[in-house]
């Protein structure tokens, strides 16, 4: 009796040791309010994780708030770096501040990165009976005169959109500072005000964009800042860069770990993201979320958001924003 005690205990502690591990209660940190960009991208991998039966338990969605992710980069590196069963998602955005110096000490080089799991693109969008009716147009009349052409977009100086905004003037050959530029809360309000003509450019994002076309919003997008034309509703839209223009602007969406996670815990993640991201239920949840298919892991990611972001750092110290090297 006492032998078949120490075996059942013994194969108890076998089994329970290896049901434990990364994909065991697992955590997907957002770093917003809920209802934000990174309250999506976790819950895209809280469902596609579940349904694919790569985790046990529903995720769990933690959120901190703050700096586009700052907070949560800071709380991670500082206080949880060998959390192996957390998972923290980032954006395009967050990459951009890391750029500009604005997650303090901390850099890209501080946390382990594991996967994208789609991307949106830049956009340039007018109102449907703008006399923009290409982007030659509209760059022939910001040549003509800047102070004619106001560019909306949902966010202030040095954001994302603005760099757009910014990065679509310097193709007409201007200086940054003679753009004129109306800064909003949000891609919603920028649209509504470019259909009021308040606003005569909108640069946003394709997936907004082609969501609000959907729901009836009368704009016309001229060009979108991807490698290549994009799949679905915006397939016919030419890329800045198929017209001369050397623009390109993704923005990626996924997830790092904190710096401590082992080699082989970070492995388990970056596998799993392979398998996950291969099925067509994650393409059906893309589609959905009317995210593109984008899908870097492990250190081909890891290379491509130093690339990324020493890109940035670069287009931050050209506009002359505040950057910390």
């Amino acid at each position: 009796m006492k032998f078949k005690f120490v075996f059942a205990s013994t194969l108890a502690l076998i089994v329970g040791t290896a049901g434990a591990g990364p994909l065991d209660k697992t955590e997907c940190i957002a770093g917003a309010k809920p209802g934000g960009g990174f309250d999506v991208t976790c819950k895209m991998a809280q469902s596609a994780l579940l349904e694919g039966k790569f985790i046990a338990d529903p995720m769990r969605v933690t959120y901190m708030p703050g700096g586009i992710g700052a907070v949560a980069y800071n709380t991670v590196v500082a206080q949880r770096p060998g959390d192996a069963n957390t998972i923290i998602a980032f954006s395009g955005g967050s990459l951009l501040n890391l750029a500009q110096g604005k997650f303090g000490r901390y850099t890209e080089n501080d946390v382990r990165w594991v996967a994208t799991i789609g991307s949106d693109y830049g956009v340039v969008v007018v109102k449907q009976d703008s006399p923009y009716k290409s982007i030659q147009d509209l760059i022939t009349a910001l040549k003509s005169d800047p102070t004619k052409v106001v560019f909306g977009a949902g966010g202030t100086v040095g954001s994302q959109d603005w760099m757009k905004a910014a990065l679509t003037a310097k193709a007409a050959g201007l200086n940054h500072k003679a753009m004129r530029f109306v800064a909003f809360e949000g891609g919603g309000k920028a649209v509504t005000a470019l259909q009021g003509g308040h606003v005569h450019v909108y640069a946003g994002d394709a997936s907004e964009a082609s969501e609000q076309m959907k729901a009836g919003a009368k704009i016309r997008v001229l060009a979108v800042m991807a490698d290549k034309r994009l799949e679905g509703s915006l397939s016919n839209v030419p890329t800045m860069k198929e017209l001369g223009y050397d623009v390109e602007w993704p923005i990626v969406r996924g997830f790092y770990v904190g710096p401590k996670v082992s080699d082989a815990d970070y492995k388990v993640w970056v596998d799993t993201f392979n398998k996950m991201m291969a099925t067509p239920a994650f393409n059906k949840l893309l589609a959905e979320r009317g995210l593109f298919k984008y899908a870097v892991t492990g250190p081909e990611l890891d290379a491509l958001v130093k690339r990324q972001v020493a890109g940035y750092r670069k287009l931050a110290e050209e506009f002359n924003l505040n950057v910390t090297k």
